[in-house]
């Protein structure tokens, strides 16, 4: 059986409500049914977030829907699932993240080469709702360049 790495699950809302200052790629630690709900598509990420607990970096709030072939294995849609970073890594984040105003949210979701699930997280900084119209005015006047490149 081939490895599907077409999955690119993504975090649309992050970039607009965010601004991305650092990225990292960390693993996840998952059940089997979970990795096949990957696998198939099933997941989403858009109102997950990133946590400190006692012994590492969590993703919460994450919805990866129950395997269709799954038995009584199966796994819980929203559980915390643990992040696998390297220990500089998660010390340089859990400084960063217990200043105010910054934030760890996870962008979006892949299957890598090898065939492990990962996830793209991002050190964020909260945007303002005047920093959020620059965007969208940026975003517009791109769109209007782009069409009249066109004709």
């Amino acid at each position: 059986m081939a490895i599907s790495s077409d999955i690119n699950i993504k975090n649309k809302r992050a970039s607009f409500e965010y601004n991305l200052l650092d990225r990292y790629v960390a693993g996840i630690r998952l059940l089997g049914t979970e990795i096949k709900s990957i696998r198939e598509g099933k997941a989403n990420i858009n109102d997950s977030f990133c946590n400190f607990f006692h012994d590492g970096l969590y993703l919460r709030n994450m919805h990866i829907a129950e395997y269709s072939h799954g038995s009584f294995y199966n796994h819980e849609a929203k559980r915390d699932r643990q992040l696998l970073l390297t220990k500089r890594e998660l010390k340089k984040l859990r400084l960063k993240g217990e200043e105010k105003g910054f934030t760890i949210v996870p962008l979006r979701i892949f299957i890598s080469p090898r065939g492990f699930a990962k996830v793209e997280i991002a050190l964020a900084q909260g945007k303002k709702d005047f920093d959020k119209r620059d965007t969208i005015k940026d975003r517009e006047g791109k769109r209007e360049l782009d069409r009249a490149l066109k004709r």
